[in-house]
């Protein structure tokens, strides 16, 4: 019974540091993330829309091709890593949203 509830105590253990980890990473990324962008706009702020808006196309196209029917044939490497950055981006983005950083 003992080792039952020591069991139990060690997996709620690793999933509290596990979920705090987490946290701090996706705090920090998003922080990361918004200074990046205000430095890139103070420095050259044509280059920072570019780059901004080719990754949203990216993404864009990765969404379209994670979201449309399958067709027969392979998908493109291309293709492949733009709708696994949009996956990771969309969960990424999900869990950020969360995430309460003040």
């Amino acid at each position: 019974m003992i080792r039952g509830i020591g069991s139990c105590l060690k997996e709620l253990l690793e999933e509290v540091v596990g979920e705090v980890v987490l946290t701090v990473v996706a705090c920090l990324a998003v922080a990361g993330l918004a200074l990046a962008i205000v430095r890139g706009w103070e420095s050259s702020p044509l280059i920072t829309g570019g780059v901004g808006g080719a990754l949203l196309v990216f993404l864009g196209y990765g969404g379209w091709e994670l979201l449309r029917p399958a067709r027969p044939g392979r998908r493109g490497r291309l293709a492949g890593v733009a709708a696994a950055t949009f996956a990771g981006a969309a969960l990424f983005v999900a869990y950020a949203w969360s995430c309460t950083c003040s």
